[in-house]
Formats: C-alpha cells, sequence, structure tokens
C-alpha cells in the first residue's frame, strides 16, 4: 500500500470507504437486513453482537450469496448502525479507524 494513502487498495486505488459507499449505494438491502438482524437479536436479549457473525448468517440466508461483501466493510457498517440507532452503541466493540 502506498504510505500517501492508508488504506488504498491497491488494485482499485480506493480506500475501503470509497469501496464501501460504493457497495451501499448498490445493495441498500444489506444494511436493512443487517439493521433487522441486529434488531431481532437485541429483542431476544442479546447485549453483545458481532457484524461479522451477521455477515456470516446473511451469506447462509441469501440463495446465491452476495458479491463484493468485503469483510472490511464490518466496521463501517457497525458505525452505520450506531449512527442510525445510538442507543445500540453499548451492543458494538468499536476500534479507532486506522485507515480511510
Amino acid at each position: 500500500m502506498s504510505p500517501a494513502c492508508p488504506g488504498a487498495n491497491r488494485a482499485s486505488g480506493r480506500t475501503i470507504t470509497e469501496q464501501f459507499r460504493a457497495f451501499h449505494a448498490k445493495n441498500p438491502h444489506v444494511y436493512r437486513a443487517l439493521e433487522r438482524m441486529t434488531a431481532r437479536q437485541l429483542a431476544a436479549g442479546a447485549t453483545r453482537i458481532g457484524l461479522k457473525n451477521l455477515f456470516e448468517d446473511l451469506r447462509r440466508q441469501l440463495p446465491h450469496g452476495i458479491g463484493g461483501l468485503n469483510n472490511n466493510f464490518t466496521a463501517l457498517y457497525a458505525r452505520q448502525l450506531i449512527a442510525a440507532h445510538p442507543r445500540w452503541a453499548s451492543a458494538f466493540e468499536l476500534r479507532r479507524r486506522r485507515a480511510a
């Protein structure tokens, strides 16, 4: 990776955030599914939620999977869920971002 642009993908030259935004724009149903899955788990009594586990559940639920559902997007989806539902913040463990 270029030191001038940490977090950039060598093949595309785009940052993870840029890749995420493009993916999300084409697949808004992924966010809605993650939102429903989170709400269901919290309603069932969960106090901690792992986005990577939700990603795997989502991959199993969809008949042909979702091309481009990159594990690098989990933190960005968690942040998006928290921004939309601040009361869910304690359910997710976030770390400081190092890359854009």
